[in-house]
Order: structure tokens, then C-alpha cells, then sequence
């Protein structure tokens, strides 16, 4: 009994699968390309690259409209200090406050503005190539793991169908053992290999789980949710063979990447941006215009009255014949206007002020910045021709060893095609002169040992030929679809 409690657990947990597989919604391969492209954290970052882009964009648009400032200020001045209003000194306490706007038009640097659209304008679009990327990649990793998922399940079914026909030659031999025409070691034998057969449907169980689990995970879709997935028809009919060349895949795919489309756009990228940098050695010209008004508590202004103000000199002095007599000035009298401090609004009005001019900046020696950025321009420029020589490289070079994969899969997948037919038909064989007792359990054994491992590579193979081919078909600019 101890040998079949780990196919009795298998059976638990395949029933437990399959319930559960009954629950879950069938995933097809553009459902679950289309699901990571919504969830990817990768996609997602290149996502956010495109929109520091596309701000920096609206930003540089946005620079062609004219500057306006304002400004309000309120203070309180002790000691000697001038009236901000009359200009005068007084040492008396001055409360006083104002506003202010000032206006700013670029009309001529040199087309920075210009340039710096267009130059905004090809990163926002190497950015989008960027994305692009991005998600060829996660299709390419969702199509190998939802490959990795129907091959396991394909393992599975063949160590299940080695099992059945494990027990069925089981029970033929358990009968010829009981009339006596095999020895009894025969039937131990194939409860061995039976066994044997149990262990390897569980660890195909479990690669089967881990490859749904690699798939949920890639997905951002946690474990413990439902989840299922399509099987499509992998007949090997369904899938041509390698018609072009590497170099013919690499001319096509070359004008179709995004990765490449990308660091060709940063090339004209980094040429604006010499342009950019080599425009600060023309004189900009801005046309400025400024508004003020101001109060102040010690501006007083004539009311248009007057008022009487007697002016008594007091003593003056004393007699010359009679020292003791005090004489007295006589008084006068003055007519003062009165003054009075003008509320907020009233002085506002009367100390606006306005000015318009125009700024010509010409750049003579600044410590040679212009130059050391136009310099660092063009270095910029050299990085950029590199990265896209090195793109270019890289897309060759992974195209050639796809290729060269391509092929070699195709090879080991119509090899493995005919030693399955070849083992079939010898296991056919070795069965047949078993039954009859013409070969021991050790060559049948053997024998069943070599078909399952035969088919085994057989799956292998052909979802290695299938992935291989759907990589190519994916540099030709094919859709991936199974």
C-alpha cells in the first residue's frame, strides 16, 4: 500500500486542479499579452518617460507666450531713511506699501524656442518607440511562458499515458503470473515501474503548478486567484518553416523595431540639440514693459484750505539805557494750507507709474560656457550615433542567434519525430515478445523507459521549434498568435 500513496495523493491533487480549472476563466495567449501590457511595472515605467517628455514638450510651447508678473509689498521703515514717495529723508516712522507688474516678450534668441519644440517633439516619440520596446519584450516573455504552461501539461499527459499503460501490462502479467506461465519476479518488476510511472505524473504535477505560477506572477496576477489557460492546436502543420535568411530578417526588422526608430530619434535629437546650444552665440531680443504704484502714511498733499497759524517771536531782548526792561516781539500771523495723507486707492492712483523698452542681450565672453555647451552637444551627438550602432549590433547579433536556434530546433524537433516513431515501434516489439515470454522484464522496462523519454524530448523539442519560429515571425513583424 505504501507504493501508491503518492499516486493516490497525485489523483487528490489532480482532481483539486481540475475543480479548480472548472472555476477559472480560459486565457487565451492575446488575453494574457493584453493583460500584461496593462499591469507590467516595466511598461508602465516607460509609460511615465513619455509623459516627463510630453510635459517638457508643453513646456517649451508654452515659452512662446509673453512672461507677466505681479507683485504686493507692505513695510514699516524706523530712523532716517527716505520717503518712498517723495524722495525726501525724515526720521519718522513710514508705513508704506504698493504694487507691481512686469511683462516680458521674447521676440528673436536665435530660434532656441523653435528648436527646442522640435527637439521636445522627437523625444516624446523616442519615448513612445521606448514603450514600444518595452512591451515587445513582456509579449515575448508571456509567449514562452504560456508555452512553458502547454508543454508541462503535455509532460503530464504523457507520464499519465505512461502510467495507464504501465497498469494495463500490470494486469496482463498479473494474470500470467497466477496461471504460472511468468515467474513472480515479472509482476514485481512492473509494480516497480508502475510506481515509478505514479512519481513521475506528480513531478510533472508540480511542473505544471510552478508554470502557472510563473505565468500568474509575470501576469501580477496572485496565486491563490483562478486561473487558466487556453490550449491551442501546437500540430506542427500549423507552423511553416524557415524561409529567410538572418540577413533578410535583420533588413526587415531593422525598419520595424521600435528600439531602433528610437536611437535614430535620438540622433536627430542630439543634432537639434547642437543647434540649441550653438543658437546662445546669437544676441537675444525681449521687449519688457513694467507698471508700479505706491503709498505712503508721511505723503501729505494741500487739501486747498488753509488754516491761521499766530507766530509769537516771545522775548527778544532788554533795553540798552535799562537793562531790566524785557521787550517783547510783536506776533504774526500766517496762513498755512492744510495737508492731509490721501487714502490707499487716491495714492495708488496718483503714483502710478509705467515704462516700456526693449532688451538686446549680446553674448561677448562668459567664460566660455556657450562653447563648452555646444562642445558637450556634440559629445552628446557621438554617444548617440554609438548607442544606435550598438542597437543595431544587438538586434543583428540576437536575430543571428535566434536564427541559428531556429534552426537547430527545427533539427532536434524532426529528430526527435523519428526516434519516437522509431521507440514506438520497437517497444511494440519488445511488448509483444514480452507477453510471450521471449524478453525479460529488465529489457521491457527499458524498452518503456525509452518511449517515455523519446516523447518527452519530442515535446520539448517541438515547443522549443514552435517558440523559436514565433520569435522569427516576430522580427519579420508578424503578430504573435499560436
Amino acid at each position: 500500500m505504501k507504493i501508491f500513496r503518492p499516486f493516490t495523493l497525485g489523483l487528490i491533487l489532480i482532481a483539486s486542479t481540475t475543480l479548480t480549472a472548472q472555476k477559472a476563466k480560459e486565457w487565451t495567449l492575446q488575453q494574457c499579452v493584453d493583460y500584461a501590457f496593462e499591469n507590467n511595472l516595466m511598461i508602465e515605467r516607460s509609460e511615465f518617460s513619455m509623459e516627463n517628455e510630453e510635459v517638457t514638450l508643453k513646456q517649451n510651447k508654452l515659452s512662446r507666450i509673453p512672461s507677466l508678473n505681479a507683485n504686493v509689498y507692505n513695510s514699516w521703515r524706523w530712523g532716517r531713511s527716505i520717503d518712498p514717495t517723495s524722495n525726501l529723508f525724515t526720521t519718522k516712522r513710514i508705513n508704506s506699501n504698493g504694487l507691481g507688474g512686469s511683462a516680458n516678450f521674447l521676440l528673436y534668441n536665435g530660434s532656441r524656442i523653435t528648436r527646442s519644440i522640435k527637439r521636445s517633439e522627437q523625444m516624446v516619440q523616442a519615448g513612445f518607440y521606448d514603450m514600444e520596446k518595452a512591451k515587445n519584450d513582456v509579449a515575448l516573455n508571456v509567449v514562452y511562458a504560456y508555452l512553458q504552461v502547454i508543454f508541462a501539461r503535455e509532460q503530464l499527459e504523457n507520464a499519465n499515458f505512461q502510467v495507464v499503460t504501465s497498469k494495463a501490462q500490470l494486469d496482463q502479467v498479473e494474470k500470467k503470473v497466477t496461471a504460472g506461465a511468468l515467474p513472480r519476479t515479472n509482476l514485481l518488476d512492473l509494480k516497480a515501474q508502475v510506481a515509478t510511472n505514479e512519481v513521475d505524473v506528480i513531478t510533472a504535477e508540480n511542473d505544471v503548478a510552478v508554470a502557472v505560477l510563473n505565468l500568474k506572477q509575470f501576469l501580477q496576477i496572485p496565486a491563490e486567484e483562478a486561473f487558466d489557460i487556453e490550449t491551442p492546436n501546437l500540430e506542427d502543420a500549423n507552423y511553416g518553416s524557415i524561409e529567410n535568411s538572418s540577413g533578410e530578417i535583420f533588413k526587415l526588422a531593422e525598419l520595424t523595431q521600435p528600439e531602433i526608430k528610437s536611437a535614430d530619434l535620438r540622433i536627430e535629437s542630439a543634432e537639434m540639440g547642437i543647434k540649441i546650444a550653438q543658437s546662445a552665440y546669437v544676441p537675444s531680443v525681449t521687449l519688457q514693459g513694467q507698471f508700479g504704484t505706491s503709498y505712503s502714511d508721511q505723503n501729505l498733499v494741500p487739501t486747498g484750505d488753509t488754516q491761521t497759524i499766530i507766530n509769537d517771536p516771545g522775548e527778544i531782548g532788554y533795553l540798552v539805557n535799562d537793562p531790566s526792561q524785557l521787550v517783547n516781539g510783536n506776533p504774526t500771523t500766517l496762513e498755512v494750507p492744510i495737508r492731509e495723507i490721501p487714502n490707499i486707492p487716491n495714492q495708488w492712483t496718483d503714483n502710478r507709474n509705467w515704462s516700456v523698452g526693449f532688451n538686446i542681450s549680446v553674448p561677448i565672453f562668459n567664460g566660455w560656457q556657450i562653447r563648452s555647451n555646444v562642445q558637450r552637444a556634440r559629445i552628446d551627438m557621438k554617444m548617440a550615433e554609438n548607442n544606435a550602432k550598438e542597437t543595431r549590433n544587438a538586434l543583428r547579433q540576437t536575430i543571428e542567434t535566434a536564427y541559428n536556434d531556429a534552426q537547430a530546433a527545427v533539427k532536434v524537433y524532426d529528430a526527435a519525430q523519428r526516434q519516437v516513431e522509431a521507440l514506438e515501434e520497437s517497444f511494440r516489439a519488445t511488448e509483444h515478445s514480452y507477453n510471450l515470454g521471449a524478453v525479460n522484464s529488465v529489457d521491457y522496462q527499458l524498452a518503456s523507459f525509452n518511449l517515455f523519454s523519446a516523447k518527452s524530448n519530442l515535446s520539448r523539442s517541438k515547443f522549443d521549434y514552435i517558440f523559436r519560429l514565433k520569435v522569427l515571425d516576430f522580427y519579420l513583424g508578424k503578430p504573435l498568435t499560436l
